[in-house]
């Protein structure tokens, strides 16, 4: 009996199954785009986002908010500098400030969140050793009173001798750019390549460096780069201990004041192979080796340790003592007041720009960041997000979407509410016990968002996702967009409203020249059909790049790229479009001809910037459009057409933005509306279809242009000839004969920057 009881109930949720096989595969569409995502094939920000927000969430929650008496911050603080005086103060009184924390108040380690990369000159020593070099050689006397003088006004030695012998660690930074500069002096490198054994680390890697003045660099060799690692949202919630530079391996501050507390632990990586038997090596950690014992820090693939944030930063945040800097050099405080603890050396000054984005705070102090990892690491309580990450990510996802997928379908909703409570429940709880009990920030936010959408999708399937979705896309952009793009933006109708925005687009303007001829010579039905055909053919060529018609005004067509669905390369898109239509009409004209109509010009002027783009107008008519200041200067260049005789002009920012294509320059213009001068061009080909005739002529263009601009008038004489046989249009030959014959005439103006002024529209 309760076998059979048993099989007709299998047999129900089989059929069951079966008729409901669509809502299974609706839930498991996001398993897929979860997987994807997980995997890095398809990468969403908002994911990423989220997962950071769950992070932040969850330290906050379980920061610890005590006060760790280990470790005290000497601040550079605005009343420090109004006692003091600007930063950076001098060596002179740095040695005072040095020599008090050792001497006095006895610190075990001092570590100094800022770098020293220049000598300082202050005391004019160096201009009193030119003058005895110099004018007063001769002078009896003075080079001996100036070598007894030179130890006290040596302000850089001075503070050499209060460094030299103490547990001092000196801050860095490492820099990554084009120049690759290098400044100061490095310390040794904290890793013996010898000991990976060929092994390459995922460390970030610098080309150059800021680093601290050989003096102080041999007085204090123990030095440590403070560089943040900023997630993509510019939150610092990780610190690099390690960085590569030139091939060698340097430490970070908090790891370099840790080691000298420690006395200096010799530093190895720690490897795992990622299976029992095989796979590849994997970094789990770094350790320090000291007496026979070892200490592990655990570290993620690019040598970085999540800051354990104690609780919020700053003088009143109460995770660390904070004492004014003034009041040290001053000597205000007791002695050994700072006995056997670690001392770090730092600013709040929002002026010397140390201030960092945090989960904790948006203007968190960088010296504090250091001060949490060092805690860290004495506590023994780092946080780490693990090399496995990923793959208990994809494990909890394939759980988590294919119990969905089965059970949902099942369910009544009631049901499906409990079932994706429960499982949000269960991922969070174990999510959270790992996080505190064994350190590990493992990834929460996708498989969360996989069972919201899942459980969304199964109840609301098919009104919400499709039909509504796509008749209500269609009514609002139908009549603008190409039906491909309504396609694109069905599958994420959220993200498109009619709301205005401003967003960096191109318009084009595209004017008809000898169209008036045109319809004095035609009767107005034959007219309409020829500007209907017209018009259709342009609009063909602006749909298939993706363009967005704005309006049709008289024999005008306005259009724009980038919206509503977002195009990175739409200034590309829109320079093709305008060849392609140049070309459409040369066509029509080929037709009109074997008609006895005369031929149609074309004129575009095309611009890219930022502009306000929605849906504009008054209760009775409305329409999506574009406008600002960009939208106005792209018809202003339409109008340029005539006066250079080419068919397309377009502004310096389109140019910039579609380097796949051959440019001519024109001018520099200042238009009506517009103080400042532009640049303007017209697109001749692709780059790939630019032929070695046109190349030359290009060339020979630019070097006649550069000639008249540098009122060179001998070498434009010797260049004119080649120009009227190199194929450039008469008009703008004509044009540019025009303004050297009235510039010859001038006299040299070294201020003039050869710029076209135009006063009317």
């Amino acid at each position: 009996m309760g076998n059979r009881g048993q099989t007709a109930w299998g047999l129900r949720a089989a059929g069951t199954l079966r008729q409901r096989w669509r809502r299974m595969a609706v839930v498991l569409l996001p398993l897929l785009l979860a997987l994807l995502h997980a995997t890095g094939t398809l990468h969403l920000p908002v994911l990423e986002r989220l997962d950071h927000l769950i992070y932040d969430t969850r330290l906050r929650a379980t920061m610890p908010r005590t006060l760790d008496e280990r470790i005290v911050i000497i601040d550079i603080d605005e009343a420090s500098l109004e006692r003091v005086g600007h930063w950076p103060w001098g060596r002179d009184k740095m040695a005072r400030f040095a020599r008090e924390l050792f001497e006095r108040q006895q610190a075990a380690v001092v570590g100094f969140d800022i770098v020293f990369a220049e000598p300082d000159g202050s005391s004019g020593l160096a201009s009193l050793q030119q003058l005895a070099r110099g004018p007063l050689r001769g002078q009896r006397g003075f080079a001996e009173q100036l070598q007894r003088l030179a130890p006290t006004l040596d302000f850089d030695a001075q503070l050499a001798r209060a460094l030299d012998g103490q547990n001092a660690v000196l801050g860095y930074y490492f820099t990554s750019d084009r120049d690759g500069q290098a400044r100061g002096t490095l310390p040794a490198p904290a890793l013996d390549t010898a000991a990976l054994h060929g092994r390459r680390l995922r460390a970030t890697v610098w080309n150059g460096h800021g680093s601290n003045i050989a003096p102080l660099a041999q007085a204090a060799p123990m030095a440590g780069f403070f560089n943040a690692m900023n997630d993509a949202d510019g939150v610092v919630r990780s610190l690099p201990l390690l960085a590569e530079y030139q091939g060698q391996y340097y430490e970070s501050l908090a790891l370099a004041v840790f080691r000298t507390l420690l006395d200096h632990p010799r530093l190895s990586p720690v490897f795992a192979r990622a299976s029992a038997t095989s796979g590849p090596e994997v970094l789990q950690a770094l350790a320090l080796h000291q007496h026979g014992r070892s200490m592990l820090l655990p570290v993620d693939d690019q040598l970085a340790t999540l800051v354990p944030y104690r609780g919020p930063g700053g003088p009143q945040g109460g995770s660390f003592r904070y004492l004014a800097a003034a009041d040290v050099l001053q000597g205000r405080l007791p002695p050994a007041s700072l006995q056997g603890q670690i001392v770090l050396v730092g600013s709040t000054a929002p002026g010397l720009q140390d201030l960092r984005a945090t989960p904790v705070g948006s203007a968190y102090p960088g010296v504090e960041t250091h001060a949490n990892v060092i805690a860290g690491f004495l506590d023994g309580t780092s946080t780490v997000r693990p090399d496995y990450a990923s793959g208990y990510d994809l494990a909890q996802l394939l759980g988590a979407g294919l119990l969905l997928a089965l059970a949902l379908p099942l369910l009544s909703p009631g049901g499906a509410v409990a079932l994706g409570a429960a499982a949000m429940a269960a991922l969070v709880g174990l999510n959270l016990w790992l996080y505190q009990t064994h350190g590990l920030a493992l990834p929460l936010a996708t498989v969360l968002v996989l069972v919201l959408l899942a459980s969304a999708l199964h109840m609301g399937y098919g009104y919400f996702v499709e039909n509504r979705a796509k008749r209500g896309l269609a009514q609002l952009f139908g009549t603008y967009v190409p039906p491909e793009l309504v396609d694109e933006m069905v599958r994420e109708p959220e993200r498109y409203s009619m709301q205005a925005a401003s967003r960096e687009l191109t318009v084009m303007f595209c004017d008809m020249r000898g169209f008036t001829a045109l319809s004095e010579r035609m009767e107005p039905v034959p007219l309409q059909a020829l500007l209907n055909t017209l018009f259709t053919r342009l609009t063909q060529v602006i749909r298939a790049q993706r363009g967005t018609i704005d309006k049709y005004m008289g024999d005008c067509v306005m259009a724009f790229w980038g919206a509503p669905v977002a195009t990175p390369g739409h200034a590309a898109l829109a320079v093709q479009a305008a060849l392609d239509m140049v070309q459409a009409v040369q066509h029509l004209n080929a037709e009109h001809h074997q008609q006895g109509l005369p031929a149609i010009g074309v004129g575009v002027g095309l611009n890219t910037g930022t502009m306000c783009v929605g849906d504009m107008g008054s209760d009775i008519r409305r329409s999506y459009t574009v406008i600002g200041d960009a939208v106005n200067l792209g018809s202003r260049l339409e109008g340029l057409c005539k006066v250079y005789g080419v068919n397309i002009v377009a502004s310096h920012s389109t140019r910039a933005q579609a380097p796949g294509f051959a440019w001519q320059e024109l001018d520099r213009v200042c238009v009506k509306g517009k103080a400042q001068a532009v640049a303007i061009y017209r697109p001749i080909a692709p780059r790939d279809a630019l032929s070695a005739r046109q190349q030359h002529a290009l060339e020979q263009w630019h070097t006649w242009l550069q000639a008249f601009r540098a009122q060179d008038w001998p070498r434009c004489d010797a260049l004119w000839p080649a120009l009227q046989h190199a194929g450039h249009p008469p008009a703008l030959l004509a044009f540019y004969a025009q303004r050297l014959q009235a510039r010859r005439v001038l006299p040299y103006q070294p201020d003039w920057d050869g710029a076209t002024h135009f006063d009317t529209k």
